[in-house]
Formats: C-alpha cells, sequence, structure tokens
C-alpha cells in the first residue's frame, strides 16, 4: 500500500519589539525537489510512500513578517495543499515550522494556519508538526496536530534528527504501529530566554535529558518540552509540555509529572555565562590576559529577531580609543547597514571613507555613529549579501547588506578570517556562542545590553501575556498543572 504525505511549513522566529519587517527578501523558498532535498530521511520510505512537496519559506530571525507576505506564502501552500488533496487521498502531513512567527495584525499566525490545515485535509488525516523548543504551543495548534515535538538541544544541533522523528511518528502511525494514539499538553507559567535554558549546562541539561527515558516507556510515543519565545508579546509565549502516547491516562499523567518537575527547578535556570553590563564587559574584555575574548551583545542578537544594527558596544569601545587607543585587535561581528555598504561600495577610494554607521533600524536605542574609517576588504555572502570590513585603529568591524549572525567559523573564513586568534577580542551579536565559537573562545562574556531582545524581561512592556509568568512576576505558589487531553485515533 502507498500513502500519501503532504510536507511544507514557514520557519522564523519573530519579536514584536524591533521596527524590522521580515519580507519577502528575507526568506528563502523551497518548492518541488529542492524542498524534499531539505529532509534526506525521505529516501528511507520511498518505496511505501509517495511525498508531496507543497512550499517552504525559512528565514533567519526577525521581525514581525508583513501580511504581504505571509499572505502571497499562505495562498501558495493552501492552493497547492487543495490541489493535492484533489488528486490524491492525503493521508499524512508533515507541517514544519519554528512556532515563534509573528505577523502584521495576527496574534497566533502558526495555529491558524494548522487550523486551516486541518480544515482542508479533514479529521482523518494524521498531521505532524516539527518545532524550535523556543516556539509556543497555543491551544489552536495543539488541537489541530495530532504529533507535534521539537529540538531538544539548545544550541540547536538536532535540527535534522527532530525532521527525522517527526516525520517517523507520522509513518508508524500511517502504517498502524498504534491502535491509539493520544496527547496531552499542559501550559506552564514559565518564559525564559535562552541565555538561560541551555542544554548544555544544568538544570536545562537533566530536563531534557530525561525526555529519553520518558519515552523508553512502551505507552509514551513521544515528550517534548517548549521553553516559549520570551519577545514577542502574546498570550501563547509561554513554556509547555506535550506528551504523545498509545494510553490515555499514562500519557496524561506523565506530562502532568513532566510539568510539575519542569516547574519545581525553575528556581535553578541562570545564564548559561558570566554576564556583566554593558561598560563592565568591555572593560572586562580589554583587561583579559585571553586571547580570543568574545562578547555576546545580548541585547541586539539576530538570531532571537535583534535588527543586527544596534551599536551600542561599539560606540563604547570607540568612546575609550577616541581617548587612549586601545592596542588590542578588536573586531566587530558585524552590524547590518546597508546604507553603509551603499557608500563603501560607491566610493572611489578605500581611506577614511565617511559613513553613518548603525541605528538606523532600532533607533530608540541610540543614532548612527559619524565615523571616517578605512575599507580594508569587500566580499559577498549569499545571505548576508555585499559585505565589507572596515577599520579605525586597531578596531574592525564587518557591515552587511542583510541582516546576518557570525556564527560558524566558516562564515568568518569568508569574511576572510584566517584563525579566531586573529583577534584578542571579538563582538558577536547573539546570546550563548554557537559551538564553532564557543570552542574558539579563550575567555567570554555576555554583555546585558538593551535592545529589542533584551535578556531583562522584568522592564519589558508587555501588554498581551498571560500573567503572572515567572520570573517576570515572582510568584510562589503550588500550582494545579492539570493536562489538556485529546485523541486523534
Amino acid at each position: 500500500m502507498s500513502y500519501n504525505i503532504v510536507i511544507g511549513g514557514i520557519h522564523i522566529e519573530s519579536t514584536t519589539f524591533t521596527s524590522y519587517i521580515s519580507k519577502s527578501k528575507d526568506f528563502r523558498i523551497r518548492r518541488s525537489s529542492d524542498l524534499l532535498d531539505a529532509y534526506p530521511s525521505l529516501d528511507e520510505y520511498r518505496d511505501e510512500f509517495n511525498f508531496i512537496p507543497l512550499i517552504s519559506a525559512r528565514a533567519i530571525p526577525g521581525g514581525v513578517v508583513s501580511k504581504e507576505f505571509f499572505d502571497k506564502w499562505f495562498n501558495e501552500f493552501t492552493t497547492l495543499l487543495k490541489t493535492a488533496t484533489k488528486a490524491n487521498v492525503i493521508d499524512g502531513v508533515l507541517f514544519d515550522i519554528h512556532g515563534a512567527m509573528s505577523v502584521e495584525g495576527m496574534m497566533d499566525a502558526e495555529g491558524y494556519v494548522a487550523g486551516e490545515i486541518r480544515k482542508i485535509v479533514g479529521e482523518k488525516t494524521i498531521i505532524s508538526t516539527t518545532m524550535d523548543l523556543h516556539g509556543n504551543v497555543s491551544d489552536l495548534l495543539f488541537d489541530s496536530t495530532d504529533l507535534i515535538t521539537c529540538y531538544r538541544t539548545a544550541p540547536h544541533i538536532d535540527q535534522d534528527s527532530t525532521k527525522k522523528r517527526a516525520m517517523k511518528n507520522l509513518i508508524d502511525v500511517l502504517k498502524g504501529k498504534y491502535k491509539s494514539l493520544y496527547r496531552a499538553k499542559v501550559d506552564i507559567p514559565i518564559l525564559l530566554p535562552g541565555e538561560k535554558t541551555s542544554t548544555e549546562v544544568e538544570p536545562g541539561k537533566s530536563l531534557y535529558k530525561s525526555l529519553d527515558n520518558i519515552c523508553n516507556e512502551r505507552s509514551i510515543i513521544d515528550a517534548s518540552i517548549w521553553m516559549g519565545f520570551p519577545w514577542a508579546d502574546q498570550p501563547r509565549c509561554h513554556s509547555a509540555v506535550v506528551l504523545t502516547g498509545t494510553n490515555k491516562e499514562l500519557v496524561k499523567d506523565a506530562t502532568e509529572k513532566l510539568a510539575k518537575k519542569y516547574w519545581n527547578i525553575r528556581k535553578d535556570f541562570k545564564f548559561v555565562g558570566p554576564v556583566a553590563s554593558t561598560y563592565d564587559a568591555v572593560n572586562i574584555a580589554i583587561s583579559s590576559k585571553e586571547k580570543p575574548f568574545f562578547i555576546s551583545d545580548t541585547g541586539d542578537n539576530p538570531g532571537a529577531g535583534g535588527s543586527n544594527d544596534i551599536n551600542i558596544l561599539l560606540n563604547e569601545f570607540m568612546s575609550i580609543n577616541k581617548f587612549s587607543k586601545i592596542n588590542k585587535k578588536i573586531l566587530f561581528a558585524s552590524i547590518f547597514d546597508k546604507e553603509t555598504i551603499d557608500v563603501i561600495y560607491n566610493s572611489k577610494t578605500s581611506l577614511n571613507v565617511k559613513v553613518s554607521l548603525g541605528c538606523k533600524v532600532d533607533k530608540i536605542f541610540g543614532k548612527p555613529m559619524l565615523i571616517k574609517v578605512d575599507v580594508i576588504n569587500k566580499f559577498s555572502d549569499d545571505i548576508a549579501g555585499k559585505c565589507a570590513i572596515i577599520n579605525v585603529d586597531n578596531i574592525f568591524i564587518i557591515v552587511t547588506e542583510n541582516r546576518f549572525q557570525y556564527g560558524t567559523k566558516k562564515a568568518f573564513i569568508k569574511a576572510g578570517l584566517k584563525d579566531f586568534s586573529d583577534y584578542d577580542i571579538i563582538v558577536v551579536k547573539m546570546g550563548y556562542l554557537e559551538p564553532d565559537l564557543s570552542k574558539a573562545a579563550k575567555g567570554w562574556i555576555m554583555a546585558l545590553t538593551k535592545g529589542p531582545v533584551s535578556q531583562d524581561l522584568g522592564n519589558i512592556n508587555y501588554k498581551y501575556i498571560n500573567r503572572p509568568l515567572y520570573p517576570i512576576d515572582d510568584f510562589d505558589f503550588s500550582l494545579k498543572l492539570e493536562a489538556k487531553i485529546k485523541k486523534s485515533i
């Protein structure tokens, strides 16, 4: 027997606290065989399953998605899905999303899409959803999907294995491996930034490791924990636990136990590395004997949706250098500024080029820096677009045409870096260091800078999130964490 499975989705993490709007140019679109190539694990199932690609859109984290782009994607996605349902009996759907996408005028974009998918394919089709653990599971998303899972690592090194697990769970259900299927969800009033929930340190390490043991139980198919997304102002932004299995009572009981375990250790979550104010972080780096010494600019982290154009840390270094030349070699990676790139590329000289750098998107956090720079190198990147390395004395800055996060050694090499140790201090726009950077760092500190993805959640002007919510509200009472349960088959 051959089964028909459609595949598609949209993947972006969106903060609602930046002025940046994510549009068509920010997304990579996959269709047809190009989309299927993103799922190499499908090869082992092709004899029994017919995989039908719809459309997939993926972007680095950013601001709210424009309604124009979302509508364009949604119309193509649903048109293709309706066409597929007319031509075939659709047995399954693999819905590939992040879970923290915000769209202009919408509070629960992914839940809305999942609900529309269910309307089109009907109740008998099995929907399997694969997500990021920093996503959100609204009631509508939970109600609309039969199987739902997410990453178990942060930094995310299990993206491919999570997609594979979501597909395997779907295929096992379609092949009749299970006679019944239940899913249970507990919403937990916790909202923590990723910089406190790395799975490489405790208590996140043990919490996520416990999922393996839970899934070893015969009646449990999948267990997942969502930390939620703290930089969007929506009611669905909070932690959640979802388990899927074959025994209703056991699934419900295991879900509630895992939720209670998470709640009981909530106060054990701390920053995964050393932190300091902007001023202190700069001075710690300058005085450190470690090389390279990394500084994370947490408030403008494009990996969480930051605009990537705030120059707070750069301004601090430049101010120090103005009065006393800094002997250490410093690299900023990077500043997103298309206007500056245009000036650099149109300049007839590479020396003393006048630029107005940074703070053109999120202007409330600073103003552009009017400086004269030398242009050291011009290069291009598939995502970052036209790029340049500029410098003032010993301070070197990568400027990009598009938003981009320098999180891999490969990206730095493309910019002309031979080795991380070429620089004494490297400032990156992120929270916890990505694996390549963490391995290279001899010293590191997270600067608690201001920005649209500030770590200071207590001072964010939330209007719509459900309260109370730990640690924004420090409440300590016994919660009745009761699971909501749904049956699929």
